[in-house]
């Protein structure tokens, strides 16, 4: 079994914090656990049983616990599905396949059979969003609407905040902390709490090291389903500029918006996402 804790008391550790965040999930819930060919995956559901599906995928060394400010507003509209993304730090199994595979895509059939969708729209964030350009480029069929907040995969991966975080590393849970406020952006009004989450784990979680694989121009091209990405200027992990460069040059349907100022963490979208699939706060579009 793959290992993504230093620790087995620090993943448990970390467990029990997730588990008493989601008690505090801002809808009506389920939880649901299905099995996968990659081990059990758990989804947190909400949301009209009627509504259209909107899976969500988070980013690497979070959990579905990301989506908690936005959730509120998309299942007044949606079927909600926010997937604990295998290998990272939620109650899913701690699998890590290649990403250079079909391993993940496969996955995602998977949980998408068991949660009885055939086809979606989903919402990505970093490596959630490279898990989405991926299902999506394999399974065009089954993705009818892509929103991607910072996407992994696009524009180049950089690696200038690598230095800064071994240097701060020795530092304990301070180090952690400084490295998260710097390299992920979370140096943000109200994201105290969540910060406090990260750190603790971060503190114990061993994170992915294998390079997002970036898809190639006749990969993105094959994406022809409406599509928003949002990025970062100031993106310590991905470089923005050549993300929108390069989706202007082969998606040019796509609405691409950086934020100036902005780093890797994208907070208040939830109203722009939804605008984009096609729902106002007063109701769908006519």
């Amino acid at each position: 079994m793959t290992t993504i804790y230093r620790t087995e008391a620090g993943g448990r550790r970390v467990r029990e914090r997730y588990a008493e965040t989601l008690r505090a999930w801002p809808v009506p819930y389920e939880h649901r656990r299905v099995p996968t060919r990659e081990g059990e995956t758990f989804v947190v559901v909400s949301g009209r049983e009627q509504a259209p599906p909107l899976v969500l995928l988070h980013g690497s060394g979070t959990n579905a616990a990301m989506w908690m400010g936005d959730v509120g507003t998309w299942a007044e509209h949606f079927r909600v599905y926010a997937v604990d993304v295998i290998g990272e730090p939620g109650l899913s199994a701690p699998a890590r396949p290649a990403l250079d595979t079909q391993a993940h895509a496969l996955w995602l059939d998977d949980v998408l059979a068991g949660l009885g969708v055939t086809t979606t729209a989903v919402v990505g964030a970093s490596l959630g969003g490279w898990l989405a350009i991926d299902y999506a480029t394999r399974r065009p069929g089954r993705v009818t609407n892509l929103a991607l907040l910072c996407p992994g995969g696009i524009g180049r991966q950089t690696w200038g905040w690598v230095l800064p975080a071994l240097l701060l590393k020795p530092f304990g849970r301070w180090g952690v902390r400084r490295t998260l406020r710097a390299v992920a952006g979370l140096d943000l009004a109200g994201a105290e709490e969540f910060l406090d989450g990260m750190t603790l784990t971060h503190q114990h979680f061993l994170p992915r090291r294998d390079r997002l694989p970036v898809f190639s121009d006749d990969a993105l091209r094959s994406l022809t389903m409406p599509m928003l990405v949002i990025a970062g200027e100031r993106d310590a992990m991905l470089d923005s500029r050549d993300t929108a460069r390069r989706l202007a040059g082969t998606v040019p349907h796509a609405d691409v918006r950086v934020l100036p100022g902005v780093g890797h963490s994208i907070v208040g979208q939830r109203d722009a996402v939804l605008a984009h699939l096609g729902v106002s706060r007063a109701g769908p579009r006519p």
